[in-house]
């Protein structure tokens, strides 16, 4: 166990490097940065030896394997996000440990994430999941709305009961005219989260960025970046 601490420390020394020089490279403050360490098919003594680290921010994609971890360790000061294609039939299993639900990509999941979060008593931030590889009216290969139909998205969570508008998330597309041009879709997606913000200014949150990425979305202005590999590395993982 405590060869696999020190492995960690050493990985999110490196990332922090990164993000640090990324920041500076951009005049931006480091504390503009969140890392939300993505922990998806690692096992909760991971998350554990993250927290003692100082992460407090941890992702997962799957309710089956979010759950049980969140469970296991709930007696950690975490905020949980959400970040994979989320079904109406897990909201109600979602809400229960996720702070943040990065992923809404249509009015039905709002609903059902409004009815969820009013029945537990919670009140999830929600982000928009943009879609750079998306025609208009579509969703894309991997979640997401399509940038054409983020005001009406953002209408309706900002106008649900239990639920708070928190900003934009983005992954960076494989297709379309963004494939292999991270920096140029993170630039897009700062472009939305302008005019996101002029009818909700407290929808700040831009997530976007990950382990081969994450300096060109800090450039773009990102206030959070999601990092899974490059903390965790590659090892044995769940089932």
């Amino acid at each position: 166990m405590e060869d696999r601490k020190t492995e960690l420390a050493a990985n999110l020394a490196t990332v922090e490097a990164r993000i640090a020089a990324a920041c500076a490279a951009s005049g931006r403050d480091r504390g503009e940065v969140t890392l939300i360490v993505v922990t998806k098919t690692y096992p909760a003594g991971d998350v554990r030896l993250l927290r003692e680290l100082g992460v407090r921010q941890v992702a997962e994609n799957r309710d089956q394997d979010a759950a049980p971890k969140a469970a296991s360790c709930k007696d950690l000061s975490l905020i949980w996000h959400f970040v994979g294609q989320l079904q109406t039939n897990k909201v109600r299993s979602v809400v229960s440990y996720a702070d943040v639900v990065q992923s809404v990509d249509r009015l039905k999941l709002v609903s059902a994430l409004s009815a969820a979060a009013v029945r537990a008593e919670r009140e999830p931030v929600c982000l928009i999941q943009v879609a750079l590889d998306a025609e208009s009216g579509a969703r894309g290969s991997r979640g997401g709305v399509a940038p054409d139909g983020v005001e009406e998205l953002a209408a309706a969570v900002a106008g649900a009961p239990g639920l708070r508008l928190g900003g934009l998330m983005t992954v960076a597309p494989l297709a379309g005219e963004y494939a292999g041009r991270p920096a140029a879709a993170f630039e897009r997606l700062r472009d939305i989260s302008s005019r996101l913000r002029a009818d909700h200014p407290a929808a700040t949150m831009v997530s976007a960025g990950m382990s081969a990425d994450l300096e060109d979305a800090v450039t773009a202005g990102a206030t959070h970046v999601r990092v899974g590999t490059a903390v965790l590395g590659d090892r044995p993982r769940l089932g």
